[in-house]
Parts: C-alpha cells; structure tokens; sequence
C-alpha cells in the first residue's frame, strides 16, 4: 500500500480544515405572507404551502390560548 513519503506540516492540514464552516439555512420568503420560511416546508406563520392552505394558524393559536387559562 502506497504510503506518503513527508509529513504533511500542521499549518497544511490546518489550512485544509478551515474550510469545514457551517452556514445558515437558506430561507425564502413565503407567497402569502413574505415572512422567511425553509423550501419545500409549510409557512409556520401563515399555514400555507404550494398557494394551498395546509393548516389553519389561527385555530391552533386558540387552541393553546385555552390550554394556557
């Protein structure tokens, strides 16, 4: 098996890991209401998803409204 003749220095296999950054997550703004959200995932401010309404926001905010008195 095929060994590397020099050692690599520290500075080297530094410069190679400086690459490894974690970038943030793309958004895009929503049709309905232009609040930022992840593709291909449902609006979590409008419900919405694809022009079509998926959940309904509002309902769910009631929901936990009661739940909380």
């Amino acid at each position: 098996m095929a060994n590397p003749k020099r050692r690599h220095s520290t500075s080297r296999q530094n410069k190679r890991r400086a690459q490894w950054k974690l970038s943030g997550p793309r958004l895009a703004p929503c049709a309905q209401c232009k609040q930022p959200r992840l593709p291909h995932f449902m609006c979590s401010n409008c419900g919405y998803y694809d022009g079509k309404e998926i959940v309904d926001v509002e309902k769910i905010k009631e929901k936990k409204l009661k739940k909380k008195a």
